[in-house]
C-alpha cells in the first residue's frame, strides 16, 4: 500500500519525537516518498538534519523557508497520506479549529489526504475533556485516531499517553491507504442511512428516549459517502456532516417512518441503525403536567415496526441492514431479528460491554450475513466499524448478482 505513495509526516514537540525517526524509516522501507515537516517545537527535540538524510526530501520547517510560494498547498495537494506522529494537544487542538498557524497544520488543512494521527502527551493532557473533545471532532470528520499506549513517560511517569510504536503506526497507515484505495467502490449506489435514538413525547417538556448518541450512524454516512454512495440520512442528532450528504431530521418513530418509507424503494441500501422506541406514551399531554398534580400514570402502547415493512417491500437488487443493541444472547437475539425483518445483513452489538455501544466513540460488533456467516469487528473507532460494515454490504450485494 505505502510503496510509490507521497506521505507528509508530520512532527510536532514532544519528547516522543525521536520515535518520529523510526516512523520515517519505516515508512522509507516500505517505499514511501516521505515528507517532513517539522514544528518549530519539535526541532527542540530533534533536528531537521536528522530528517533529512533518513527521508526522500529534506525537512520542512516554515511557511517562509520554501522555494514555493505556497508550501502548505503544494504539500497538501500532493499528499496520499498525512501522517502526525507525535501529535501534540496543540497540534489536535489547532488542527480541529482550523487555526493554521504553522506549516504542519497549514498543510493539514490544505489537504484533502486521509489523516492519521498519533497523539503522545502526559496523562493529565491526555484525559484533559478538551484534548478529548479536540479528539472526538477530528475522528467525527473521518481522521484516524492511532490511540496512545500506557507506559513510561517524560519525567518518570507512568501511564496513558505514550506515543504507539512505530510498527503499529505505519499498519495504521497502510489501512488507511488500503480504505482509501478502496474509496470509490460504492460510486453509483443510493444509500439510506438512519442515525440515532427516537423520542416520544410524555408532555410537552418530558420524553421516553434511549441512550443512542447517532455516533455509529453518522459514521456509516460520512463512509459510503467518502467511498462514492449518494447518501440520505435521516437522524435525530446534530452533528456535524459533510456537504454532499442530504440530512433529512426525525424525532419519533413516527417522524422516522415518514421520512424513511417513502424514500427507501429508491434505495439501493438502507441501513437502519436508529434506535427505535418499542414503546411510547398512549396519550401523551400537550401541556407540562405540574409536580404538584402527581406523578402521571403513563399508559404505553407498541410503536410500529416499519422496518418490517421495509422488508416485506425490498426489491430485487435492494440490501437491508439493520442493528441490534443486545445485553444478553447476542447472536440468538440478532438471528430472530434477521429473520423476521427480512435483512440481508445484522449488525450486533453487546452494549453492556465496556466501550461498546451508546454513547462511546468506539463499537464492537458482530455482523450476521442472512447466510449465517458471521464476521467479528473488535473494538474500534466506530468510523473503522462502518468500513467493515460497507465492506460486508459489498460482499453481500457481489453474491447475489453471481
Amino acid at each position: 500500500m505505502l510503496a510509490g505513495r507521497s506521505v507528509v509526516l508530520g512532527v510536532s514537540g514532544g519528547v516522543a519525537a525521536y520515535k518520529a525517526v523510526e516512523v520515517c524509516r519505516r515508512l522509507m522501507d516500505a517505499g514511501a516518498v516521505v515528507r517532513p515537516v517539522l514544528t518549530a517545537d519539535a526541532q527542540h527535540f530533534v533536528g531537521a538534519h536528522t530528517f533529512s538524510a533518513v527521508a526522500s526530501e529534506p525537512a520542512r520547517t516554515s511557511l517562509w523557508d520554501s522555494p514555493e510560494p505556497s508550501p502548505h498547498t503544494a504539500l497538501g495537494q500532493g499528499a496520499d497520506l498525512i501522517v502526525v506522529a507525535p501529535a501534540t494537544a496543540r497540534v489536535l487542538a489547532a488542527y480541529a479549529i482550523g487555526l493554521s498557524d504553522d506549516l504542519l497544520v497549514a498543510t493539514l488543512l490544505a489537504s484533502r489526504a486521509p489523516v492519521v494521527v498519533c497523539p503522545a502527551m502526559h496523562t493529565e493532557m491526555w484525559e484533559q475533556p478538551a484534548v478529548q473533545a479536540n479528539v472526538a471532532l477530528l475522528r467525527s470528520r473521518g481522521v484516524v485516531v492511532v490511540e496512545p499506549g500506557v507506559g513510561h513517560l517524560a519525567g518518570g511517569d507512568v501511564g496513558a499517553g505514550r506515543l504507539a510504536e512505530p510498527a503499529d503506526i505505519v499498519a495504521a497507515c497502510e489501512q488507511v491507504l488500503a480504505a482509501a484505495t478502496a474509496a470509490g467502490d460504492l460510486a453509483g449506489l443510493r444509500v439510506l442511512v438512519t442515525a440515532g435514538g427516537t423520542r416520544e413525547p410524555i408532555d410537552a417538556v418530558r420524553v421516553i428516549t434511549n441512550r443512542s448518541s447517532g455516533k455509529q450512524g453518522h459514521a456509516l454516512a460520512e463512509e459510503a459517502h467518502a467511498r462514492g454512495a449518494t447518501v440520505t440520512l435521516v437522524t435525530s442528532v446534530e452533528r456535524p456532516v459533510s456537504p454532499g450528504i442530504e440530512v433529512v431530521r426525525a424525532e419519533t418513530v413516527e417522524d422516522f417512518r415518514a421520512a424513511v418509507v417513502p424514500r427507501a424503494p429508491h434505495a439501493d441500501v438502507v441501513i437502519q441503525s436508529a434506535a427505535m422506541s418499542d414503546f411510547r406514551p398512549k396519550a401523551p399531554s400537550d401541556r407540562k403536567i405540574k409536580k404538584d398534580e402527581g406523578p402521571p400514570e403513563i399508559v404505553l402502547e407498541p410503536t410500529h415496526d416499519f422496518s418490517v415493512d421495509l422488508g416485506r417491500a425490498k426489491h430485487d437488487g435492494q440490501t437491508l441492514v439493520g442493528f441490534a443493541a443486545e445485553t444478553d444472547d447476542l447472536v440468538a437475539n440478532a438471528l430472530r431479528k434477521l429473520e423476521r425483518k427480512g435483512l440481508d445483513l445484522i449488525v450486533a452489538n453487546d452494549v453492556s460491554a465496556p466501550g461498546v455501544g451508546f454513547d462511546h466513540d468506539t463499537n464492537a460488533a458482530l455482523i450476521i450475513g442472512a447466510d449465517q456467516v458471521h464476521q467479528d469487528v473488535p473494538l474500534s473507532d466506530k468510523r473503522a466499524v462502518a468500513r467493515a460494515v460497507l465492506d460486508a454490504v459489498l460482499r453481500t450485494r457481489d453474491r447475489s448478482t453471481t
